[in-house]
C-alpha cells in the first residue's frame, strides 16, 4: 500500500488491512493454528455433532440428509438425467467426450484447448510458459509477475475445479464410475500438493471461494458414488473449513472489492449453507450474505450496468446473485426486496446489449471464467443466464431473447424449471432501442428479429475503483448489420502473460474509436490501473420510430500540448442505415484515426459498406480479435487517417448491404456545412448538416421529386405536414438538380 492510498485510507480500511497482515504474518511464522488441517479431533470439536459419531459419519450423514437442500435438479437425479437427454441428445456425447478427455489429462480451460498438466497433474505448472510456482507462502507469491508465474489464470482455472461438474454429469449420464474415480483422485492429488496456506492457489481468496463451491457441487454430483469414502469426504470437509476461515480473514474488501468480494462472499455464503454441520456455519451464511446484499448499491448501478463497465463481469455478477437467490429460496431464507429489484436489472441490460445473432459484446475485460461450468456456449453467449431469468422472474421477455432452453437451467432449476420455461409465453422486448443513461450505454435497433440492425454505443464512465476492468473504449461502437455482427470490440486476450499484447487490446487501438495523433483515450499503468482516464459526456439522446440519435464527447485528449475534445455524433436511420459525424476541435492541427475492427469471422465485410468522408486516405492494419481469455484470431481492421484542424470532421456512412441493394453516397457543396447524396435503386435521400460544435441535421427521403420523410436535429424531432411545404423550398435546388 502506497503512502498515497495510505493518507487517503479510513480507520476502518487501516484496521482490515493491519489485521490482514498480522494474519498473514503469524501464518508465515506458523504461529497460526490455520496452517495446518484439523485432527480428527480437533474436527469433531468444530462440528454440531457427538465427539463419537462426529467424523466417522459424517459421509453417510452428508447421504441421507433431507436438508439443507442444494439445487432443484439434485431432488431427483433421473428425472434430470431423463430430461438431460430427452432434451439434449447430442450434448450428452459431447459431454461425455470431454470427461473422457478430462480423464486422459486434456483440458479446455479459457480459451485454450487440450492442456496439459502432467501425469499426475502438476498443480502449480503454468503449460503456456513452463513456468512452475514454487510453494512458499501464498503472502509471498507475486502472481501478476509474469515472469514468476507465467499467465497465472491458467494455473487458477485449473484449480477452480469446475471440470468436475463436467465429470459428474458425465458420471449422471452414463453411470460409470471411472468419472467419480478420476474425481476423487484429482481431489486427494490436489490435497496432498497444496498444504494449506501454501503455494499460489492459496493467493486468491477469490479462487479459493470458487475452488470450494467447485467441491460443493461434485459432492452432490457423486455422493452416491463408492468412489467417495468416508476418509476422503473427511479430509476435503477439513479443507472446507480451513477455506472458509481464510475467506473470513483475507476478503476483498479494501483489495478488489468488485467481482472478487462477491464472489468470496458467495462462496462463505455457499459453505455456510451447504455445511451447517459446522459450529460456525452461520456466521459465514450471514458473512457472505450481508455482504452481497450491502455491495449492490455499489456494484449495480440504477439503470442496471455493472460498475465495472465490462460486459464479462456484469454477466458473473448476474450468475452471482441469480445462485444466491435460488440457494436462498430453496431454504427459506428471506432476502430483501433489493436483491430480486437489481436482479432484475442486471437481466434487463444482459436482454437488451444482446446482438440479433445472440452473442454479446465483450466490452471492457473478459475473463473467460465462469461461476459454474453448466452448459458449454460460446463465452459470449450469455444467452442461458437469461434462460434462467425467464423463469426465475417469469419473462416472457427474457425467454424471447434466450431463444431456446439451456442446460444451466435444468441443473440449476430442474424438471420443474424446465417445463415452466416450455410453458411460457414468449414475447418481444417492450423497446427495440433502449438508453442506459448511468452505465453510458446506448442501444440502437431496429428489430427483434435475427435479420435486425444493432449498434451499441459507449459513452459512459471509464470504470469504477482503480478501473482494472475498463478499456480505452470513450465513443466506441459495436454495430451488426442485418443481423451479422460486423464491428465488434477486439475484446482482451490476456491479463498478464504479455505487457504488449495486455496493453493492445485494452488500448483505443483495438476499438471502433477514434485516437489523435497516435495516441489512445486513455494511457494504462500497470495490467490493472491507468495513468490517465477518458471522461466522456452524453450531448443528446434522441430515440423514435423511424431514427436514433445520440451524441457524445470525451476529454481524453486534453492532455494533449494542444488540447483536443472529441464529439460523436450518430445518426440510425432504422431499416436503413447509419451516419457518424466525428468531429475535432481544437486550435491545431492534429491527425484523427477512425478505426474500425472486423469480426474474424468470414466474409463479414461483405456485410457492410463504409465511407468515410474528409481530407484523408484508408490504411490497412493488422489486428486480432479475441472472443474468449486466452484465445485470439487474426481479423481486418481498416482506419480512416485525415488532418484536421480547428473544428473539423469526418463524416461516416455506415450502409447495409441486402441482396440487390447496393448505396451509393456523394458529397455535394454545401455553404456553412456538409451535404450528401444517397441513393439505392429508385430511393434517394439528402442528408444536411450544417454548424459545427452543436449541428443541424436534416434528413430527406424523395419519391421522384415529391418529399417521402423527414428527420430534423436537434430542434425537431419530427416535422408536420404544414412545414413539409416551407422544406421543399428549402431543398428545392437539388429537386431540381
Amino acid at each position: 500500500m502506497n503512502l498515497q492510498k495510505l493518507k487517503n485510507a479510513s480507520l476502518d480500511e487501516l484496521r482490515v488491512r493491519a489485521a490482514q497482515r498480522v494474519a498473514a504474518f503469524s501464518e508465515r511464522r506458523g504461529w497460526s493454528a490455520l496452517v495446518k488441517l484439523p485432527t480428527d479431533e480437533a474436527l469433531a470439536a468444530l462440528l454440531h455433532a457427538e465427539p463419537t459419531r462426529a467424523t466417522h459419519e459424517l459421509l453417510d450423514d452428508f447421504r441421507s440428509r433431507q436438508t439443507p437442500r442444494f439445487f432443484d435438479s439434485f431432488v431427483n437425479p433421473e428425472t434430470t438425467v431423463a430430461a438431460f437427454k430427452s432434451r439434449w441428445p447430442k450434448t450428452v456425447q459431447q459431454l461425455v467426450d470431454k470427461a473422457d478427455r478430462l480423464c486422459e489429462g486434456k483440458f479446455d480451460l479459457l480459451g485454450y484447448k487440450n492442456l496439459g498438466f502432467g501425469d499426475p497433474i502438476e498443480w502449480h505448472f503454468e503449460p503456456i510458459t513452463g513456468k512452475r510456482i514454487p510453494l512458499l507462502h501464498w503472502s509471498k507469491v507475486d502472481y501478476l509477475d509474469a515472469e514468476l508465474v507465467g499467465d497465472k489464470k491458467i494455473i487458477w482455472e485449473l484449480n477452480r475445479h469446475q471440470y468436475f461438474v463436467t465429470l459428474g454429469q458425465a458420471y449422471w449420464l452414463t453411470g460409470d464410475e471411472r468419472y467419480a474415480h478420476i474425481f476423487t483422485e484429482h481431489l486427494g492429488e490436489w490435497m496432498k500438493a497444496n498444504p494449506p496456506k501454501l503455494g499460489i492457489n492459496w493467493a486468491s481468496s477469490l479462487e479459493v471461494a470458487f475452488r470450494s463451491m467447485s467441491w460443493l457441487w461434485a459432492f452432490y454430483f457423486f455422493k452416491s458414488s463408492s468412489s467417495l469414502t468416508a476418509e476422503t469426504f473427511k479430509h476435503a470437509c477439513k479443507f472446507l473449513y480451513l477455506s472458509a476461515r481464510h475467506l473470513e480473514s483475507y476478503l476483498s474488501t479494501y483489495f478488489s472489492p468488485n467481482t472478487h468480494l462477491t464472489g468470496e462472499a458467495l462462496g462463505l455464503f455457499f459453505l455456510g449453507t451447504v455445511l451447517p454441520e459446522f459450529k460456525e456455519a452461520a456466521r459465514w451464511q450471514d458473512l457472505g450474505s450481508r455482504i452481497l446484499i450491502e455491495q449492490l448499491p455499489t456494484h449495480v448501478r440504477s439503470d442496471g450496468v455493472y460498475f465495472e463497465q465490462s460486459s464479462y463481469y456484469h454477466r458473473y455478477t448476474t450468475d452471482f446473485y441469480l445462485h444466491f437467490l435460488l440457494l436462498s429460496r430453496a431454504n427459506n431464507f428471506a432476502l430483501p426486496s433489493p436483491v430480486e429489484d437489481s436482479l432484475v436489472k442486471l437481466l434487463d441490460h444482459l436482454m437488451y446489449i444482446t446482438r440479433p445473432d445472440g452473442t454479446t459484446p465483450l466490452f471492457g475485460d473478459d475473463d473467460g471464467g465462469r461461476l459454474a461450468m453448466l452448459d458449454h456456449r460460446a463465452a459470449d453467449d450469455f444467452r442461458g443466464t437469461l434462460a434462467v431469468g425467464s423463469v426465475v422472474f417469469n419473462r416472457g421477455d427474457y425467454k424471447f431473447v434466450a431463444d431456446e432452453a439451456a442446460e444451466t437451467l435444468l441443473w440449476l432449476l430442474g424438471v420443474e424449471g424446465l417445463s415452466h420455461f416450455d410453458s411460457l409465453a414468449a414475447a418481444q422486448p417492450a423497446e427495440t432501442s433502449k438508453a442506459f443513461f448511468d452505465g453510458g450505454y446506448f442501444v440502437m435497433r431496429d428489430g427483434w428479429t435475427h435479420e435486425s440492425n444493432y449498434l451499441l454505443f459507449d459513452c459512459g464512465p471509464h470504470g469504477s475503483l482503480n478501473c482494472g476492468h475498463a478499456h480505452a473504449d470513450a465513443l466506441s461502437f459495436d454495430l451488426a448489420a442485418n443481423g451479422q455482427t460486423v464491428l465488434v470490440d477486439a475484446g482482451t486476450y490476456t491479463y498478464t502473460g504479455s505487457k504488449e499484447l495486455r496493453n493492445w487490446f485494452r488500448s483505443s487501438h483495438a476499438h471502433n474509436a477514434l485516437t489523435v495523433d497516435g495516441e489512445s483515450s486513455s494511457v494504462p499503468n500497470g495490467p490493472f490501473s491507468w495513468r490517465t482516464k477518458a471522461r466522456c459526456s452524453l450531448q443528446r439522446w434522441i430515440s423514435e420510430e423511424r431514427f436514433d440519435f445520440v451524441s457524445g464527447q470525451h476529454d481524453g485528449f486534453m492532455r494533449l500540448p494542444a488540447s483536443v475534445i472529441l464529439t460523436r455524433e450518430i445518426l440510425f436511420l432504422k431499416r436503413d442505415y447509419w451516419i457518424i459525424r466525428d468531429l475535432l476541435g481544437s486550435s491545431n492541427q492534429h491527425q484523427l484515426d477512425i478505426r474500425f475492427h472486423f469480426d474474424s469471422q468470414p466474409d463479414v465485410q461483405s456485410t457492410l459498406d463504409i465511407q468515410c468522408f474528409g481530407a484523408g486516405q484508408w490504411i490497412e492494419e493488422e489486428a486480432f480479435v479475441s472472443h474468449c481469455y486466452g484465445h485470439k484470431e487474426p481479423a481486418r481492421a481498416i482506419r480512416f487517417s485525415a488532418r484536421l484542424r480547428g473544428s473539423g470532421d469526418v463524416i461516416t456512412f455506415l450502409l447495409p448491404r441486402t441482396a440487390g441493394t447496393g448505396w451509393k453516397v456523394t458529397e455535394i457543396d454545401a455553404e456553412g456545412g456538409r451535404a450528401f447524396e444517397v441513393s439505392a435503386g429508385k430511393t434517394r435521400d439528402l442528408v444536411m448538416i450544417s454548424g459545427a460544435k452543436q449541428a443541424t441535421w436534416l434528413w430527406i427521403r424523395f419519391s421522384g421529386d415529391q418529399v417521402e420523410e423527414v428527420v430534423t436535429l436537434p430542434e425537431k424531432r419530427s416535422v408536420s405536414n404544414e412545414e413539409l411545404a416551407a422544406l421543399r423550398e428549402i431543398v428545392g435546388v437539388y429537386v431540381r438538380h
